[in-house]
Order: C-alpha cells, then sequence, then structure tokens
C-alpha cells in the first residue's frame, strides 16, 4: 500500500493552504469580507490536518508531518513567479493572492480525491470516510476563492 504518500502529501497541501490562508487574512485585514472569509477557511483546513493526523500514524505517517520528498522526485513543470513581480497596487496583490489560494486548494481537492480513492481501492473505510468528511469543505475554499476572482477581477482589472 502506498496511501501514506498521499497522505503527507495532504498533510502538507493543507498546512500550506492553511498557513496561506492566515496570511492572507492577515494582509487583507482592511477588506472585511477577505479578512473574515479567509480566516474560518484557514480554521476549516486546521481542521481538517487535525483529523488527518489522528488517523496518519495508522499507515506510517507521523503526526503533523507531511513531507513532498516522495513527490518531488517526480518530473514537475517549471514554476513561474507572477508576471506583476512587485504590486504596489492593493488590488493586484489581491488578485494575485486570491489566484494562489485557488491554486492550493484546488491541489488539496485532488489530494483529497486521491485519498479517496485510495482508500477505496485497499478497503480502508475510516480514510474514506475522512475524505468524504473533509474534501466537500475544501471544494467550498475552492468555491469561495474562484467567486472572488469573478468579483473583484473586472473591477481591478478594468479600473
Amino acid at each position: 500500500m502506498r496511501l501514506h504518500i498521499v497522505i503527507e502529501e495532504l498533510q502538507f497541501s493543507e498546512r500550506e493552504l492553511a498557513g496561506e490562508l492566515s496570511a492572507v487574512a492577515i494582509r487583507h485585514r482592511a477588506e472585511h469580507e477577505i479578512h473574515r472569509t479567509a480566516q474560518d477557511l484557514a480554521v476549516w483546513s486546521q481542521d481538517h490536518l487535525r483529523e488527518l493526523d489522528a488517523l496518519a500514524p495508522r499507515f506510517g505517517v507521523a503526526a503533523g508531518r507531511g513531507r513532498r520528498d516522495r513527490w518531488a522526485r517526480l518530473p514537475r513543470g517549471r514554476r513561474v513567479r507572477g508576471v506583476v513581480g512587485r504590486l504596489p497596487d492593493p488590488g493586484l496583490r489581491l488578485l494575485r493572492d486570491l489566484r494562489r489560494l485557488h491554486q492550493l486548494a484546488a491541489g488539496v481537492s485532488v489530494d483529497w480525491e486521491l485519498l479517496a480513492q485510495g482508500a477505496q481501492a485497499a478497503r480502508e473505510p475510516e480514510l474514506l470516510d475522512l475524505a468524504a468528511h473533509c474534501h466537500p469543505g475544501t471544494l467550498r475554499q475552492l468555491r469561495w476563492t474562484n467567486a472572488m476572482l469573478k468579483v473583484l477581477s473586472p473591477q481591478i482589472l478594468a479600473g
């Protein structure tokens, strides 16, 4: 069984998403809706991580550790920084941050899907239940970032 690889990746991804959501909440505290919602969504990722950490040792993964080294050996595309560079405009910074959150949430969503599929194939009902419980929260995080990008981008980019 290789479920430990997905569990480690999911631990890392959820931790990264929670951290970035918290950072966005701080950076954009003047935007009340962004600030409060990002804080709430960070708590969701922290809750997912706690629940995942509770089951991780059963699969040979230390709780609270998510490593990427197993996945890092696989070929990856080149990561490119945003074309905007340093962004003095707060609106552009917000769009950049929302775009990053959307990408992170999409990655976490894929990880939950992988875990669910692997758990089903390995007949691990606890992991399957965990994925069924946590993945909808990640999908809501993804929908929020998408909605904010759709609402804010026209006025910021055309302004």
